[in-house]
């Protein structure tokens, strides 16, 4: 029987300005985010890729918490496995120590980069230079270390990519107690399972998450509510049929309240401010909706 294969690249990474760690992972393979990346916080982030032995995730993280280092982690799990030559895994710990491996049957081309505070790995690849460039991207990226995964990946397509082309990508990121309503650590967890242009895609949702409910805002970047931008937002919310009072310029109750209302109504409410201010990111949504809406 013949087993597909994800032909995949992937990194695995820590910030050790947050302590965030994660993998993004591109592949011309259905769903590859239910098969490749794995992680937990304060403990590592694991990729198992090629003919992906999917017990290699909580296995290297149940080591991990343990103390073995990444490179004893990925001997321990290849040394016991009898088709290893056909396996790949990367993994970094909460120390931002990486490891990665290729099988010698991973199909060309295939190999791995390990630098500081990541590994990244791929097979089935346009060339080399994929991996150099997705290294090069995520070193050089200024941003926390969703940005930063998603440049790479970014950049890794630039360079060729799985040369079968694409279809599906994923980024997980994991933070202490970063879940919704701080439940779980699952601070980011979106995934494209099929798409012409998943990364693109990847980024276009992750966008929409970051909106909705992450507080990644720039400290800088807010607007005053001073008389001309509430009397903007006041003609916004009444093009959306939310506000039905004048245009004064006055954040009153009124207006506040169909401010508030269209912000519930986008799953906006952990944006709201309370000191006369709006956060820019959601200034600038409100205005894009009403003029969609305005046609």
């Amino acid at each position: 029987m013949t087993r597909a294969r994800p032909s995949t690249f992937s990194i695995v990474a820590f910030d050790p300005k947050t302590k965030d760690l994660g993998v993004a992972v591109e592949s011309k393979f259905v769903a590859v985010g239910a098969v490749v990346p794995f992680a937990v916080a304060r403990v590592g982030a694991v990729a198992t890729q090629a003919y992906a032995n999917t017990a290699y995730g909580p296995d290297a993280l149940a080591m991990l918490k343990r103390g073995v280092a990444p490179k004893d982690v990925v001997k321990k799990l290849v040394t016991s496995d009898k088709d290893a030559a056909q396996r790949q895994i990367g993994v970094v710990d909460a120390r931002g120590r990486a490891a990665s491996y290729t099988g010698k049957e991973c199909f060309p081309w295939a190999g791995h980069v390990v630098g500081r505070n990541f590994a990244a790995q791929g097979n089935i690849l346009a060339s080399e230079e994929v991996l150099k460039a997705l290294a090069r991207a995520f070193e050089m990226t200024q941003g926390d270390l969703p940005v930063r995964l998603l440049a790479a990946l970014s950049a890794g397509q630039r360079a060729g990519g799985d040369k079968r082309g694409q279809q599906s990508a994923a980024i997980l990121v994991v933070r202490h107690g970063g879940g919704y309503a701080g439940f779980n650590d699952r601070w980011i967890d979106i995934r494209v399972d099929d798409h012409p242009a998943p990364i693109e895609e990847l980024i276009r949702i992750f966008n929409v998450y970051d909106l909705t409910l992450l507080n990644r805002e720039d400290p800088k970047d807010v607007v005053l509510l001073k008389p001309e931008i509430v009397r903007e937002i006041q003609a916004n919310l009444a093009a959306l049929g939310l506000y039905h009072g004048p245009t004064s310029g006055k954040f009153d109750a009124k207006a506040k309240s169909a401010f508030e209302t269209w912000a519930e109504m986008n799953n906006y409410e952990n944006k709201l401010r309370k000191d006369g201010k709006v956060w820019g990111s959601l200034y600038r949504a409100l205005k894009a909706q009403a003029s969609s809406a305005g046609g």
